[in-house]
């Protein structure tokens, strides 16, 4: 036995004492079969503070009209148990769903937070839809912009960020207490990781980000933002473990190197289309889930921009 074997073995109960001491946070998920998306509300335990994450503003392509019905089944949530909302978090810019934050945020109040490198989502995405100088590019439109080891409270609960690009490079992991919202780094183990084939995408950088997210405790419930099911799996699923993840996952797990991974994620990553709600859902999400300005007859507009994607 190596020398860091044994350290390792020394402190693995320091380890499993400190993730015991950790706070358990109550966790209610909201699934949207429409878009496989699972939203999150995050309750402090010993309060009613909460936190929303990843919330979905239904949308009809075809008549390019939205619904509140899936962020008002958080709202009778909160509402039904006297909560209070503080937070109003995004993991990234989605692509696959529109932001309900702005909603959520008229009827129940809390800020909205993204990670601070939006302003690089934004100044990509802004040049693709041509957005011109109205377009504010410095990630105003949200209240909080996070960074790799900042911190914030829901009632007495920490949260703390990590940033984990590769999917975009604005994703963030929230760990809360002892659970991590990891948005599209990681799916379900059976069903594996995010694309990493949008612009500022990279293979190598979610690799390096989900490995940053296993070295959480192994008993760390990890919440993934999407789930699309799995050969031989029945039902949806959202809720996993850093070790299952470690042992399981089959796009990165049981210690595949960072080559197979990349070579893997960049073969399939080909295969794949674009999301059906891409084109309205970069334009709203971008903003903080809020519709681009009216133009000069009070409509709103959202563009497809050709061969531009």
């Amino acid at each position: 036995m190596t020398d860091t074997a044994m350290t390792d073995t020394q402190n693995a109960p320091a380890r499993a004492d400190a993730q015991a001491a950790l706070p358990r946070p109550d966790v209610f998920a909201f699934f949207d079969e429409a878009t496989n998306t699972v939203s999150y509300v995050v309750k402090d335990p010993d309060s009613d503070a909460c936190a929303v994450i990843d919330s979905v503003l239904d949308f009809d392509y075809p008549s390019g009209r939205t619904d509140t019905r899936s962020a008002d089944a958080i709202v009778a949530h909160v509402q039904k148990h006297g909560l209070k909302v503080e937070w109003v978090l995004e993991t990234h810019v989605h692509a696959d769903h529109l932001s309900a934050a702005p909603y959520i945020q008229e009827r129940l109040g809390g800020k909205i937070g993204i990670g601070e490198k939006i302003r690089m989502v934004q100044d990509v995405f802004g040049k693709i839809f041509n957005e011109g100088t109205r377009f504010q590019r410095d990630g105003s439109q949200f209240d909080k912009l996070f960074a790799e080891g900042d911190s914030f409270s829901i009632g007495g609960l920490t949260g703390r960020v990590l940033h984990t690009p590769g999917h975009t490079p604005a994703c963030l992991t929230y760990v809360i207490g002892e659970a991590a919202f990891v948005g599209d780094t990681l799916f379900m183990p059976d069903f594996g990781t995010a694309r990493c084939d949008f612009p500022g995408g990279s293979a190598e950088a979610l690799y390096a980000s989900i490995q940053k997210i296993l070295t959480l405790p192994d008993e760390t419930r990890i919440f993934v933002c999407h789930d699309y099911g799995a050969p031989g799996r029945e039902d949806f699923a959202w809720e996993t473990t850093v070790a299952e993840e470690k042992a399981r996952n089959v796009h990165v797990g049981a210690g595949k190197s960072s080559a197979e991974f990349v070579q893997m994620r960049e073969a399939r990553d080909k295969e794949l289309g674009m999301p059906r709600l891409i084109i309205p859902s970069l334009q709203v999400n971008m903003r903080a889930g809020r519709m681009p300005e009216p133009e000069d007859n009070g409509t709103t507009y959202l563009k497809v921009p050709m061969n531009g994607l």
